[in-house]
């Protein structure tokens, strides 16, 4: 897989990982991912 940027509103900053899963939700693409502070980080995905 390729590797996607995502924001950790908890700790405020940037990361970018490999391990994330791809979920629809209303017919929407997200690419959820665990941050390192914890909690989880969604990102919509584009068509």
């Amino acid at each position: 897989m390729k590797k996607l940027k995502f924001y950790d509103m908890k700790a405020k900053k940037k990361f970018t990982t490999d391990k994330f899963t791809i979920k629809t939700k209303k017919g929407r693409k997200f690419a959820v991912a665990k941050t390192p502070s914890g909690s989880t980080a969604w990102r919509i995905m584009s068509k």
